[in-house]
């Protein structure tokens, strides 16, 4: 079978828009029933059915019984990255200027959400763009390194190095935010950042939904940790 011939099938499981609606939805890495995935998607329990088979076999989820019921997940983050690059093409509208992110993003989505296990939207892109600023990350097209004010930075803020070090992932990558246009971070620091923000009680999780819940004190520690200020017009939301 030729890459093409690969490419073609990959593309043809992923451009049902029931389906695709199915692997948007597990896009925060969570892990959803049929029931759950057929309500997201709009469709019977019958057609989630089918579906969902069609994507397993594409290796594109994977399926995990438990109890009376199954749960699906993406197979990887690979998989993630793909469809976030398949949203940065489609976010383009092309009677408009080509580089314009698509004005029809859900305000509250665009600002702070997951992106598979790291942070994404507004938020994600001003981490990455503080670290940067501030020479704690060396960021290029390829990858990136933490500097040693950087390595320094990320032990007091409670992500330690040699936990990184023992990862066989590669450290840093840039990761294009189909919203924004500009890159937030995944690799190892993205989802250790994540996770330290929830540590922190800096932001939420919704079930279901990749939106970010900024909390009060997370107003004030994103703030102070990276000079991110949360939309004010949000504000109902976060």
């Amino acid at each position: 079978m030729t890459n093409a011939t690969v490419l073609a099938g990959t593309a043809a499981r992923i451009g049902d828009p029931a389906r695709a609606n199915i692997l948007t939805a597990l896009l925060d890495g969570c892990a959803l029933t049929a029931t759950e995935l057929a309500h997201t998607a709009g469709i019977s329990a019958q057609a989630a059915s089918g579906h969902l088979a069609k994507l397993v076999d594409g290796r594109l989820l994977s399926v995990a019984r438990q109890g009376r019921h199954r749960y699906f997940r993406l197979v990887s983050r690979e998989v993630a990255g793909m469809l976030e690059g398949i949203m940065v093409v489609a976010a383009v509208d092309p009677d408009l200027d080509r580089t314009r992110a698509t004005p029809r993003v859900d305000p509250a989505l665009k600002e702070a959400r997951t992106c598979y296990d790291h942070l994404a939207g507004r938020l994600g892109v001003a981490i990455a763009e503080t670290l940067v600023a501030r020479d704690l990350i060396v960021l290029g097209q390829a990858g990136g390194e933490p500097t040693e004010a950087g390595r320094t930075w990320l032990d007091r803020f409670g992500i330690p190095g040699e936990r990184a070090e023992r990862s066989r992932r590669p450290f840093c990558r840039p990761c294009l935010d189909w919203s924004e246009r500009r890159p937030h971070l995944a690799g190892r620091p993205g989802p250790a950042l994540c996770r330290r923000c929830e540590d922190l009680g800096w932001i939420e999780r919704i079930r279901g939904d990749r939106t970010i819940t900024v909390t009060e004190a997370g107003r004030r520690g994103l703030e102070d940790a990276f000079g991110y200020r949360a939309d004010q017009d949000l504000r109902g939301h976060i």
